[in-house]
Order: C-alpha cells, then sequence, then structure tokens
C-alpha cells in the first residue's frame, strides 16, 4: 500500500525518478546517493552509553537518522538500519584513562553495572518511542560482542598497525599516518595536533599521545574485563562499531551516521582500523548531525547542562517554562537542519508547539473538506507537492519542506474558510502531503488522536457541543455561552460557523 501511494506521488512530479543527495562529511560536499546493492541500503549509527536518562542532545540524531530511514523506504528502498548500544569501554572524557562510565554509575548506586545498561537502555528505548522513533533493524550491544573485538584487534596486530604494551594493545597513528593520512575525516593534521598536545596522566605506556587504545588491560578494581591473547581487559570504545558494523553489514556499506561530537576521535579512530583491517575505509558515506546548544555550549552528560526527554515531557527542569510534548519537541528539531546547530529555548519550543497544532489540524481538515469537480487546479498545490519533495531529497532538508507544507496549510485553510474550493484530484494530493510525508517520513502524529481514549473524548464533546446548540436553538444565550467557556477553560476552543460549530484540542 505504502509504495503504491509513493508511486502515485512520484508521478504527479516533474522528476520523475527521484534523485537522493547527501552530505557526505568524507568528501565535504553534497553527492548522489548511490547504494552498494539496488534497492537496498545499510546503515549504521552510533547509539549511546547507556550510564544515565536520555537528554535533548539524545533526541537529536534518533529524530534524524529515523527520518533517514523513513524517507529511504518511502522512495521505495528496503533499509538495515543497525545502531549499537555502548555498554563498556566508553572511558571518562573519551579518552583511554579514567573510569568507565558505567562502571562509575554503578558503583555510586551500588548496582551491578549491566543494571545500569538494562535500567537506562529500556528508558532510552521508552523516550525514543514517545518521539516516535521507529526501533532499529539491529541494536548490538557491545559487551556481546567480545570475541569479534578481540578478533579485530588481532586483524590489526598482524597489519603492523598496532602494538603491545604492558598488556595494552594501541593502534599505532604515526605509522598509519604515513601511508594512509590520519584525520581526514575530521580534517586534522597530526602536526597540528602535536603542537597542541599535553601530557595525560595514565598514558605512559603510548608511543604517541594520539595512538588509541584497542584493548586494555584491566586495573584490579575493573568490575567487566574479559580473557584475551595480550592480558584480562576490556574493548577500547572505538572498537565496537568497527566490529559490529562489519558484523552486520558486510566490510563495505552505505551510510555511517552520528553526532559530530563523535566526528574526532571517535569516527576518525573507527576510520583507521577500518582502513588497515579492511584495506579499505569500508563506509561511502559519512553523515553527522549537529549538536543541540544550551546558552550556546554543547549540551551534553559530561558538563552537566542537560536536560532530560523525561524533564521536557514531564516539564520538571528549572529552565522549562511548561511541560513539552514528544511530537512539539520532534518538530523543534525538525525546523533546524540537521547540519546546523540548534540552541533550545522556551520561545523555540513553543513556536514548534504552534506550528505542530497548525499542521495536525491541517491533517485533519484536509479529510472533511468537500470537493467541487467543475473548478480547476490549484496551481500551487502541484508546485508544493514538488518542493516538498526537492527539499527532502536535498540532504534531507527538513526545515525547507516543513516551509513549504505551511503553504500546504494555508490552501486548505483557504478551502475550509470557503475562500476557494478545491477539485477531487487536488485534494488527494494535499491529503497524501499531509499523509505521507508529515506522517510517514518526518514522523509527526496527532498526540491528541495518538491517545487511545480520543474517540471518547470526541464523542463526549461532540455530545456537549449539542447541549450547546439545543441551548442556542431554544436562545438560553447563558447556558450556551456558559458551555462555551467551560469548554475553552480545559482547553477545547469552539468556533461557530455558518454550517454549524468546529473545535480544536489547544
Amino acid at each position: 500500500m505504502l509504495k503504491k501511494r509513493v508511486n502515485l506521488l512520484l508521478s504527479n512530479t516533474d522528476d520523475m525518478a527521484r534523485e537522493l543527495y547527501l552530505y557526505n562529511t568524507l568528501s565535504r560536499k553534497k553527492e548522489l546517493f548511490k547504494p552498494i546493492h539496488p534497492d537496498m541500503v545499510g546503515l549504521y549509527v552510533c547509539g549511546p552509553t547507556v550510564y544515565g536518562d536520555a537528554h535533548l542532545g539524545h533526541a537529536r540524531p534518533g529524530i534524524t537518522y529515523d527520518v533517514l530511514v523513513r524517507l529511504f523506504k518511502h522512495l521505495g528502498y528496503k533499509v538495515r538500519y543497525v545502531r549499537n548500544i555502548t555498554d563498556v569501554g566508553h572511558l571518562e572524557n573519551d579518552a583511554d584513562v579514567g573510569e568507565d562510565k558505567i562502571e562509575k554509575k554503578a558503583r555510586l548506586e551500588q548496582l551491578e553495572p549491566m543494571e545500569i545498561v538494562q535500567t537506562y537502555t529500556l528508558r532510552y528505548h521508552d523516550a525514543m518511542r514517545r518521539l516516535n522513533v521507529a526501533s532499529p533493524s539491529i541494536e548490538p550491544r557491545a559487551s556481546g560482542h567480545i570475541i569479534e573485538q578481540i578478533a579485530l584487534v588481532q586483524k590489526i596486530l598482524d597489519a603492523g598497525y598496532a602494538y603491545l604494551s604492558n598488556g595494552s594493545v594501541y593502534f599505532d597513528v604515526k605509522k598509519y599516518d604515513k601511508k594512509y593520512k590520519y584525520g581526514i575525516l575530521s580534517g586534522r593534521v597530526i602536526d597540528d595536533m602535536l603542537s597542541n598536545t599535553r601530557n595525560l596522566d595514565g598514558q605512559q605506556d603510548k608511543h604517541f599521545a594520539y595512538d588509541f587504545a584497542l584493548w586494555k588491560k584491566a586495573s584490579p578494581e575493573h568490575i567487566m574485563h574479559w580473557p584475551s591473547p595480550w592480558s584480562e581487559g576490556f574493548p577500547g570504545w572505538h572498537l565496537e562499531c568497527s566490529a559490529m558494523s562489519e558484523k552486520y553489514l558486510g566490510e563495505e556499506f552505505d551510510i555511517h551516521g552520528g553526532g559530530m561530537d563523535l566526528l574526532f576521535p571517535h569516527h576518525e579512530c573507527e576510520l583507521a582500523q577500518n582502513t588497515v583491517s579492511r584495506g579499505k575505509g569500508g563506509v561511502h558515506y559519512w553523515m553527522h548531525n549537529n549538536m543541540i546548544t544550551i546558552n550556546g555550549q554543547k549540551m551534553g552528560k559530561s558538563l552537566g547542562n542537560f536536560i532530560t526527554l523525561e524533564e521536557l515531557f514531564n516539564g520538571t527542569h528549572k529552565l522549562l517554562d511548561q511541560a513539552y510534548s514528544p511530537m512539539s519537541i520532534r518538530f523543534f528539531i525538525l525546523q533546524a537542519h540537521y547540519r546546523s546547530t540548534l540552541d533550545f529555548s522556551n520561545d523555540a519550543l513553543q513556536a514548534a508547539e504552534k506550528g505542530l497544532k497548525r499542521i495536525m489540524q491541517a491533517a485533519k481538515d484536509i479529510k472533511t473538506i468537500i470537493v467541487k469537480d467543475d473548478v480547476p487546479a490549484i496551481n500551487e498545490v502541484a508546485e508544493i507537492e514538488k518542493n516538498v519533495y526537492d527539499a527532502l531529497c536535498d540532504d534531507m532538508n527538513t526545515p525547507i519542506a516543513l516551509s513549504y507544507l505551511f503553504d500546504a496549510v494555508k490552501i486548505i485553510n483557504s478551502i475550509k474558510d470557503k475562500n476557494i474550493s478545491i477539485n477531487a484530484k487536488d485534494k488527494e494530493k494535499l491529503d497524501s502531503l499531509m499523509e505521507n510525508i508529515v506522517k510517514e517520513v518526518l514522523g509527526l502524529v496527532d498526540e491528541q488522536a495518538e491517545v487511545g481514549s480520543g474517540k471518547l473524548i470526541e464523542g463526549l464533546v461532540d455530545m456537549i457541543i449539542d447541549n450547546r446548540k439545543e441551548a442556542k436553538d431554544n436562545k438560553d444565550w447563558a447556558k450556551s455561552d456558559r458551555i462555551r467557556d467551560n469548554l475553552k477553560a480545559i482547553g477545547i476552543q469552539i468556533k461557530d460557523t455558518k454550517d454549524g460549530c468546529e473545535w480544536i484540542i489547544e
């Protein structure tokens, strides 16, 4: 059914063959997407390190790559989407020293590390579900792929790009740089990095400050560790994604995504690992969403300036003026291009809330609009349809797509207000845009309609409005006004028209 609707929409556009362009971080330019296997997409995205509640910063990659998957499926592709869970090996400050982030949380709460992992993985899943982020095809955990990671370390050692030091194994960045150039993904140059390097405690086992751990020997107090040919220890943070992406997508796959904060060192190290173990970088398109900032500073757990999604949903954080619904947050994120920074503010979230209501109301209204067969086509409808697709296929430009969808909302409102009329074909196009783009691709849903009691609420409000109509018919204006005011007090706005009465939940 979906494919038929897609073909119907595409058949009405000027460009019959829809081409999708994506910005490739590696080449630093937009490139035409060409899948390795026809009509199939392999996508790997770095998921969360689960030692705390998901915050607004986690919502951005979740929603960004969810929309990318939805767009691919809408355009007729099959997608294998792999998003990992990091549950071991991610040390404090993203370095090779300090305590494991999950172990540290476990010690603080006097729990087993895997209790921490299970608790926050489930809470992350619940937050994503509420944001209407679909589950990935595969969601592997680092701790479940220790064998694959040990095998990958051995491949890198055999290739001559790693060395053993006091039971730990490190990647030889200087040797790699001589042949392949370390820093080509992030744009960093080793000589520049050297001049800004400071000595860090606990890194004396390394030959070079920017060498990174493939395997770390566990200290006596370290809780999570496994046997290996080199020591009882644990894998380095960068290793898991190289090992798991290869296991589930192969040595070569289409897209690797993640946040801009992972570009260096995480993705740079992944690329180096891939290159020496596979003989090639393995990823055709590297994609990075930008950060959400608060007062111009990156929002993150390590900085302590984050707002959890639960706090946003409940309005309990001190910086919040009110609670914000999951769809308002999703809309807020989609209003900015995924590669641009997005600064948190109550004003921006409240504007997103209002914009979402306008689109959801228009999506509802278009279904009940009466068509007239004897009226000409509205030229702007076909143009809007084309512009929306052009925007989405131009590096997933959701803010531009939304601006054109608001043009569609204006037309729907004009028809509703009897200012213009519409024929059946144009109504179908507008309804398809609301269903296929707003709901299926952008993932925006009417939260009121999604509530299980939605039909019950609708029935009760209609019954109350019927009572108000009866009061008006009997010229009982006081009762009529009282019903209207009582409905308004609980957030239900009614509007009298020449054809009857309309209502919306504010």
